[in-house]
C-alpha cells in the first residue's frame, strides 16, 4: 500500500516539473559547456594557467592546481586547499575552459577571505550528505514499521539536504560574479568574450537551482505522504 501511495499523482505532482528541470539543466551544461569549448580564447591561457594567475594575484600562493579525470568534475577542495581541474579545463585554452577555472578559483577567494555562505555550506556539509544518504532508510522503515517519530527524523535530516541546496546558490552565483571580474578585470578576456563566459557559468547555475527545485519537492513529497499516513 505505502509503495502505491510513494508514487501517487499527488505525491510526483510536486517532483515530476523539479525533476524535468533537472534534466533540462543537464542538458543545457553540456551543450553550452561543448559549444564554447571549441571557441579559442584570445590570450590563448589554459584553464590552469588562469586559475594560477587568479590566486597568485589574489595572493592565494598556498592553494595547488590540479588535474583530475572526469567530465566537469571540477571543484575546489577547502579541507587540502586544493583546485582540482578537469582535463578539458585543465589543459583547455577554451573560453569554456578558462571561465570554469576562473568560477572554481571563486570558491577559493571565497574561503581565503571567509565568505559567509560557503562558511555555512561547509559546516552544514556532513549533515546534509547524511541526510540524503539514509533519509530513505529511516522513511521507509517508519512507514513499514508505522513509527511516525522515524519518519519524521526521516525528514528532519532531508530538510538539512534541502538547506544545504539553498545555500549553495548564493555561494555558486557569487563565485561565478568573481569569476567574471577577475577575467575582465585582469584582462584574460576581451570585451568581446564576457558574453560567451556568461553563457558558461549561467547554465552552469541553472544546474543549482535544479538540485534546489528537486530536494524541495522531495521535502514536500515527503511531508505530504507524512501527513496522510497520519
Amino acid at each position: 500500500m505505502y509503495a502505491r501511495g510513494f508514487y501517487s499523482p499527488s505525491g510526483m505532482i510536486f517532483l515530476i516539473p523539479a525533476m524535468l528541470l533537472a534534466f533540462y539543466a543537464q542538458m543545457k551544461v553540456k551543450s553550452t559547456f561543448h559549444r564554447y569549448l571549441n571557441v579559442a580564447s584570445t590570450k590563448a591561457y589554459t584553464g590552469a594557467e588562469v586559475a594560477r594567475m587568479i590566486l597568485d594575484k589574489n595572493g592565494i600562493r598556498h592553494v595547488s592546481v590540479e588535474s583530475i579525470g572526469g567530465f566537469l568534475s571540477d571543484h575546489y577542495d577547502p579541507r587540502h586547499k586544493v583546485l582540482r581541474l578537469s582535463p578539458q579545463v585543465y589543459n583547455g585554452r577554451s573560453i569554456a575552459s578558462i571561465s570554469v577555472a576562473a568560477h572554481e578559483v571563486g570558491h577559493a577567494i571565497q574561503h581565503d577571505r571567509g565568505y559567509v555562505p560557503l562558511t555555512l555550506r561547509n559546516t552544514i556539509a556532513p549533515i546534509a550528505s547524511f541526510g540524503s544518504q539514509f533519509v530513505w532508510v529511516l522513511v521507509f522503515a517508519g512507514f513499514a514499521l508505522r513509527i511516525g517519530p522515524l519518519i519524521d527524523l526521516g525528514i528532519l535530516f532531508y530538510l538539512a539536504a534541502v538547506i544545504f541546496q539553498v545555500i549553495t546558490l548564493p555561494v555558486e552565483f557569487n563565485a561565478s560574479s568573481r569569476a567574471i571580474d577577475e577575467l575582465q578585470g585582469r584582462g584574460i578576456i576581451t570585451a568581446d568574450e564576457v558574453r560567451p563566459s556568461r553563457k558558461v557559468l549561467s547554465a552552469a547555475a541553472l544546474t543549482y537551482v535544479a538540485a534546489m527545485a528537486v530536494s524541495i519537492a522531495q521535502l514536500l513529497r515527503l511531508m505530504l505522504l507524512r501527513n496522510r499516513d497520519d
